[in-house]
């Protein structure tokens, strides 16, 4: 029997293969790279998690099958480079994407790396294999996957329900790394293995995470580094403060406020800072499931509430961006325009006007000026979720709701609201690729572990569907415009604003990318080198 690997080969479809990436100047090798890290993670599984707070310090230990360039600021298809694939194509219709694997390649504990690697992967997380995630935030991701088959161990096919184009964008992100058939979900939590540049040494909760080069990575030459070594540091004042002392090489990256900045900048003038997006809506959830806010006209209120200006104006001196639930163009390629975004309710210019109608519908509800809705805003215990909660809280106020600030450690934050153990929430949306199947299916399918807000409509789930298949991007484009108008009309997950950060590192480290449009997607630091 030919092999699907063998149909690809002669089908009429372009194949992808690796490119090589020069670096600007002469890389050396060795250094122990240094980072602050934000906070602690509930664990070191990446395929369990749902915050870059897990990707930053774990992506360099795995490899996805493809992944976007590593050098290029904007995630696009076409520069997304084969990893552990050595090439692709798309045959049957469209509706099997084969993969031909790389050869020679080891885990960390010497054990080859196969085929039935990722189709154990991939069948934990489509929910089909013995051995279950004890979180699996992007199941969603795969619905279209009828089954993962093999040819040997260098071929891998993912057979679909239907065509499905932007399964590769999936294939590409940060979240995606493939894992080893032979460790455990449970082991890959507290010691995980991979083929990545670097090899996991220890994690100490609320301490340090330690990575070591990879000696035998399948991409000779690779990695510059000898190690990273993250410090776990809550504080983003105080991490601040010992980055611009020369104690830390790198921030953490896109965590360095604009206000700070300004600190950084002046403290360490030779620093090299930028600013870029980074697809992570900051967003209000609320339990729908649950009074009071299974009424539509308080979830409607709110949305009304928002002046999204202020928001931007007090946490990034004017440098953010108001949008739905995708990125805003010109960084995001799927975002609705200006002009169609202000004809949706609450996001005019005229916000008393539109606290006026709040407060109306606050009033049909119940509530006013001698009855006020006492309400605990649960948030994440980390400054970019925190200080817009207390924001959020002040122009609560205008429409009659009390908001008492409730603090939760990440490690608790990502169960406590999948299980909808909370009332309402300030929650940060980060996007793992900018693609629409990404966020539609995670955010807001029925059903999905990410759907906090319990937020169903089977009518748009099937809109979803219509403009995934979509091969025509302009197309597309328009689907995807009508269906995030009308996610942000039902009030689905309201989104404040699109963040703006910085990142910063010393001017002896090199090579480093900022994503602009997905921070998820980032970073392996295999290209990193440092000039001392």
């Amino acid at each position: 029997m030919r092999s699907v690997w063998a149909l690809a080969a002669t089908a009429a479809l372009s194949v992808l293969t690796a490119s090589t990436t020069t670096l600007a100047g002469e890389p050396k090798q060795g250094g122990i790279l240094r980072m602050y890290h934000r906070d602690s993670p509930g664990n070191a599984s990446i395929h369990e998690g749902a915050t870059y707070s897990l990707n930053v310090p774990f992506m360099p230990v795995f490899n996805n099958l493809v992944i976007y360039k590593q050098d290029e600021a904007q995630n696009r298809m076409d520069n997304i480079t084969p990893e552990l694939a050595e090439s692709w194509a798309w045959v049957n219709d469209n509706k099997t994407l084969a993969f031909k694997l790389r050869q020679g390649v080891k885990w960390h504990d010497g054990k080859p790396f196969t085929a039935a690697d990722v189709k154990c992967t991939f069948d934990m997380l489509m929910g089909k294999s013995p051995q279950k995630f004890r979180q699996n935030p992007r199941k969603s991701w795969y619905e279209q996957v009828n089954d993962i088959s093999t040819n040997g161990d260098l071929e891998v096919s993912f057979n679909l329900k239907r065509p499905q184009p932007s399964l590769l964008a999936l294939l590409a992100s940060g979240y995606t790394p493939v894992y080893p058939c032979h460790v455990s979900p449970g082991d890959m939590r507290t010691h995980p293995i991979g083929t990545g540049p670097f090899k996991f040494v220890e994690f100490k909760a609320n301490e340090s995470i330690k990575l070591t080069r990879n000696p035998d990575y399948w991409r000779k030459g690779r990695p510059y580094l000898d190690g990273i070594e993250f410090t776990i540091i809550p504080n983003r004042s105080t991490a601040i403060l010992a980055f611009v002392a020369g104690k830390f090489d790198m921030a953490f990256p896109t965590e360095v406020s604009i206000p700070l900045l300004k600190d950084v900048k002046s403290q360490a003038p030779n620093a090299v800072c930028v600013v870029e997006p980074n697809n992570v809506a900051t967003n209000i959830i609320v339990n729908s499931s649950a009074p009071p806010f299974d009424n539509i006209d308080i979830r409607r209120a709110m949305a009304l509430s928002l002046d999204r200006k202020a928001f931007i104006s007090i946490m990034f001196e004017g440098q953010g961006d108001v949008g739905g639930t995708m990125l805003p163009p010109p960084n995001g390629l799927w975002g609705m325009p200006k002009e169609m975004l202000e004809t949706i309710p609450g996001y005019g210019p005229d916000i008393n006007a539109n606290r006026d109608e709040a407060r109306k519908l606050m009033q049909k509800a119940g509530y006013g000026p001698d009855k006020h809705l006492a309400v605990k805003v649960s948030t994440r215990n980390i400054p970019v979720y925190r200080d817009p909660a207390v924001i959020l809280i002040d122009q609560l106020k205008s429409i009659y709701i009390d908001g008492e600030l409730d603090v939760v450690e990440t490690a608790n934050w990502f169960p406590k609201i999948a299980r909808k153990d909370y009332m309402l929430g300030l929650n940060l949306t980060g996007n793992a690729v900018d693609d629409p199947d990404q966020s539609f299916y995670e955010n807001y399918s029925c059903g999905s572990e990410r759907n906090y807000t319990n937020y169903c409509n089977k009518e748009i789930e099937k809109l979803f569907d219509v403009q995934s298949q979509e091969t025509d991007v302009a197309k597309r484009k328009k689907l995807v415009w009508d269906i995030d108008k009308k996610l942000q009309e039902d009030v689905a997950r309201p989104i404040i604003f699109h963040a703006r950060t910085g990142s910063c590192w010393q001017p002896y480290v090199k090579g480093v990318t900022v994503m602009s449009n997905s921070s998820y997607n980032g970073y392996r630091y295999e290209d990193v080198w440092m000039d001392k």
